[in-house]
């Protein structure tokens, strides 16, 4: 039986909140302030909040500048990369020893598809704070768009030894475990993933893994479907595993789900005719 297997999930890179000033300086009560700052405001309401604090032409130095910075990460969030450029552009001219304003750069530079100018932010950002592990984590995912793994592997080494908390490095090395057919330790390194900030991608990247390894069980039981109901990777992928596992009948639900949500995924319906049933 020929099975039609999605790829694995693409590499995520961290959104790079880190103000670097001292807690003192922060402006208790100002609820535009800490929502422009705060780790867990969604991307619209940072660019808002952001905007409030820039527009009320009060602050100055490096608190002026972490506002453009984490403004311009919210818009890199939402896939504006020009406007986030343009703030970043501004942060950096405000306080050009600010590492921040070089990371949240490079992402966008990254986001834009230029490896090169990400790559060279974050050198910049490195060079002025070399613990900083989330510039590391997407230094490493630049070195891998160029191609290079052995660089990538040490600079998400680095990452994890730096901040041995930050989630997002264990996917991303987990990820590059994959791609070099390692898929005992990309597992190992997911889970860590999960177990620190679990997400549909971690899941779906796990489920991946044990999949290529035949482990189809622990493919088909992962949890990606908790964390977003109506991701068709999600159901597509537990189908591949379900009928690996010869469960005809769950297999054919879980595609025929995946056809539900995205009727266009030709892997769903390729996998029901290989089952002998019409999509």
């Amino acid at each position: 039986m020929k099975t039609h297997i999605l790829p694995i999930g693409t590499l995520m890179l961290g959104a790079t909140l880190w103000l670097g000033v001292a807690p003192a300086a922060l402006a208790e009560g100002d609820q535009n302030w800490q929502a422009c700052i705060a780790t867990t405001s969604a991307p619209s309401d940072r660019v808002s909040a952001c905007s409030s604090v820039i527009d009320a032409k009060v602050e100055t130095g490096r608190k002026l500048a972490a506002a453009y910075c984490n403004r311009g990460e919210g818009l890199t969030e939402r896939l504006e990369f020009d406007r986030a450029l343009a703030d970043l552009d501004e942060a950096i001219r405000i306080d050009p020893a600010y590492a921040c304003s070089y990371a949240n750069r490079g992402r966008a530079y990254a986001g834009k598809g230029d490896a090169d100018r990400a790559m060279t932010d974050y050198n910049e950002a490195i060079r002025l704070d070399p613990s900083f592990a989330l510039a590391f984590n997407d230094r490493g995912n630049a070195w891998l768009v160029k191609g290079d793994m052995v660089h990538a592997m040490a600079d998400l080494n680095t990452a994890i030894k730096l901040d041995p908390q930050l989630a997002i490095a264990y996917g991303n090395r987990g990820y590059l475990y994959y791609r070099t057919h390692d898929l005992a330790h990309a597992i190992a390194d997911y889970s860590t993933q999960i177990k620190l900030a679990p997400d549909v991608l971690a899941y779906i990247n796990r489920g991946n893994a044990y999949r290529d390894s035949e482990q189809f069980d622990r493919a088909a039981a992962d949890k990606a479907l908790q964390y977003d109901p109506v991701d068709v990777f999600s159901w597509n992928n537990r189908g591949q595993a379900r009928m690996r596992l010869g469960d005809k009948q769950g297999a054919i639900a879980d595609f025929r789900k995946a056809l539900e949500l995205s009727p266009g995924l030709d892997s769903a319906r390729d996998s029901l005719r290989d089952l002998g049933v019409k999509s």
